[in-house]
C-alpha cells in the first residue's frame, strides 16, 4: 500500500508546491500551462473558474482563467475585463507575465487590498495563450524567430472582420472564431492583447478607409480621449515605457503611446474588432524589445510591468454604468445608449440584463437613449473619476411606453452585423494616400504587431 500511495502523494505535493512556492520565470510550454492554471483552478476554486473558448488549429485548448468574486457568471454591476497574450506565437512576453499576474492575484486575493478590490469590483478573464500551436512552432530568436503564425500560416492579428474593408467572405481561423464567439458570450468592457518587439501601448482605430476618422496621420475613433487616457495609465504604470526610445532603432513614441494607425495602417486586427463591434476598448501593449527575450531577462520583465497591469485593469472602473429599465422596471435589450459627441460606428447597445457601460473620463456628458416602443429620453450627467474607489458611477434610465406609431431609434450608419464602410462619404483621394506607406517601413513593421 505504501508502494502505491507515495507516487501519488508526491504528485500531489508537487501539484500544490507549483502554485504556491513561487512560478519559476521560465517559458512553460503548453502542457505546462494546462496543468499550472488546472492545479491554481483546484486550489483557489472559491474564486477562480477555467474554462475552455475553443482549440487552436492544431487541436490544443485556448484555456481562460476567470478570477473574481463571482468566477463562474456575470453579476449586475461587475464590469468584465480581459487580457489575452501570445497572440503572435513568437511573442511570447505575455504569456509569462499573464501566469505571474494570475499567481500574484490568487496569492494576493483576501490578503493584498489592491488585488482584494480589483477582485471583488471586477471579473478578470485570462487567457495566457491565444496562439499555442505558433509557441510551440516558436523557436528563441529575438526578432525574427518562427512561430508568428498560426498553423495554417496565418496571422491572427490580421484576420478579424475590419470596419474599413469588405472582407465578409474571408474564412476566419479557429483562433480567431474562438475569440469572437466569446466576446459574443460575454459583455467585455476592457481588455488589452499582450504583444512583443517593441515598448509602447498602442491604440484603435489600426485602419482608416480615409473618412472623417482620418486626422493628422491618425486614425481617431470617438473615444480617442479615454483610449489616450487608457494608453498613458499603462505607460506611467510601467517603469521606462513612458520615456520613448526603449528599443534600439525604435520609432520614437511620444509618452510611450501610439495611435495605431499612425505607427502603420493594419486591416482584420483584434483591437479594432472589439471596439467596433463588441463595445470593448481593448488596446495592444508591445511589452519587450526582443519578441523571445533570454529567461533571464523576464524577473526584470515581470517587475516593470506588474504595477501597469493592475493599474490598468482598475480603469474598467471608468465612466459610468446601469441598467436601461421600462416603467415597470424590467430591463430593457438592446436598447441604445450614446453619448453625445461620440458617434461610434456601432452604437452602444444594452446586454440581455439591460445593463450597459460607457468608459469616460470625469466631465459632464449628455446621454440620449431609445428603444423600440419606448419614449427617448435625453440626459446630462456629471461622471467622476471612478477608479479611485473601483465603481464606474451608477445611472439607471428608465423608459416610458410610447405612444407613437413611429419608433424613435437612432439607426447606425449601416448594419454592424457586416461592415461599415466610408461612412461620411466617399474619400477615394485621402484613401489613396492612406495606403500610401513606404514598402520598406511597412515590411520591417509588420513583424511587430
Amino acid at each position: 500500500m505504501m508502494v502505491l500511495f507515495t507516487p501519488c502523494l508526491c504528485l500531489w505535493l508537487g501539484a500544490w508546491v507549483s502554485t504556491t512556492s513561487g512560478l519559476d520565470f521560465r517559458y512553460h510550454n503548453t502542457v505546462e500551462i494546462e496543468q499550472y492554471l488546472k492545479a491554481v483552478n483546484r486550489n483557489y476554486s472559491s474564486f477562480t473558474h477555467l474554462h475552455s473558448i475553443g482549440k487552436s488549429v492544431e487541436g490544443r485548448d485556448l484555456w481562460v482563467l476567470v478570477l473574481g468574486k463571482y468566477p463562474n457568471e456575470h453579476k449586475i454591476g461587475i464590469p468584465e475585463f480581459k487580457y489575452v497574450g501570445n497572440m503572435h506565437g513568437n511573442e511570447v512576453v505575455g504569456r509569462v507575465l499573464l501566469l505571474h499576474l494570475i499567481e500574484h492575484l490568487t496569492q494576493g486575493y483576501l490578503s493584498d487590498p489592491e488585488v482584494t478590490r480589483i477582485l471583488n469590483s471586477t471579473r478578470v478573464h485570462i487567457l495566457p495563450s491565444m496562439n499555442p500551436d505558433g509557441f510551440e512552432a516558436s523557436d528563441r530568436d529575438c526578432m525574427f524567430s518562427e512561430g508568428r503564425f498560426n498553423k495554417h500560416g496565418v496571422d491572427l492579428n490580421r484576420n478579424f472582420p475590419d470596419a474599413f474593408e469588405r472582407d465578409e467572405e474571408e474564412p476566419r481561423e479557429a483562433e480567431v472564431r474562438a475569440i469572437m464567439d466569446w466576446l459574443s458570450s460575454e459583455s467585455f468592457v476592457l481588455s488589452a492583447n499582450l504583444h512583443g518587439g517593441a515598448v509602447v501601448a498602442s491604440y484603435p482605430y489600426d485602419n482608416s478607409n480615409g473618412g472623417a476618422e482620418l486626422q493628422r496621420g491618425s486614425s481617431v475613433s470617438p473615444d480617442n480621449d479615454v483610449f489616450v487616457h487608457l494608453a498613458k495609465t499603462y505607460s506611467f504604470s510601467h517603469t521606462h515605457m513612458h520615456k520613448e526610445n526603449n528599443c534600439y532603432e525604435s520609432k520614437d513614441f511620444k509618452n510611450g503611446i501610439t495611435n495605431g494607425y499612425y505607427w502603420y495602417p493594419l486591416s482584420g486586427g483584434m483591437q479594432d474588432y472589439n471596439y467596433v463591434w463588441s463595445q470593448c476598448l481593448e488596446i495592444t501593449l508591445e511589452l519587450s524589445c526582443c519578441k523571445y527575450p533570454p529567461e533571464s531577462d523576464l524577473p526584470g520583465l515581470w517587475r516593470a510591468n506588474k504595477p501597469a497591469l493592475l493599474a490598468y485593469m482598475q480603469q474598467v472602473h471608468l465612466g459610468v454604468k446601469g441598467q436601461v429599465l421600462d416603467s415597470t422596471g424590467v430591463p430593457v435589450q438592446n436598447a441604445l445608449v450614446e453619448v453625445e459627441g461620440r458617434r461610434n460606428l456601432c452604437p452602444f447597445r444594452t446586454d440581455k440584463n439591460g445593463e450597459y457601460y460607457r468608459l469616460l473620463l470625469p466631465g459632464n456628458y449628455t446621454f440620449k437613449v431609445t428603444a423600440l416602443g419606448q419614449e427617448s429620453i435625453t440626459e446630462t450627467l456629471s461622471i467622476p473619476h471612478g477608479p479611485d474607489v473601483y465603481s464606474a458611477m451608477t445611472h439607471n434610465f428608465v423608459l416610458q411606453r410610447s405612444s407613437s406609431s413611429v419608433p424613435d431609434v437612432t439607426q447606425p450608419t449601416e448594419s454592424c452585423t457586416s461592415k461599415v464602410r466610408n461612412p461620411a462619404g466617399s474619400h477615394s483621394v485621402a484613401l489613396l494616400a492612406s495606403w500610401f506607406v513606404p514598402l520598406l517601413s511597412m515590411t520591417l513593421r509588420s513583424l511587430l504587431v
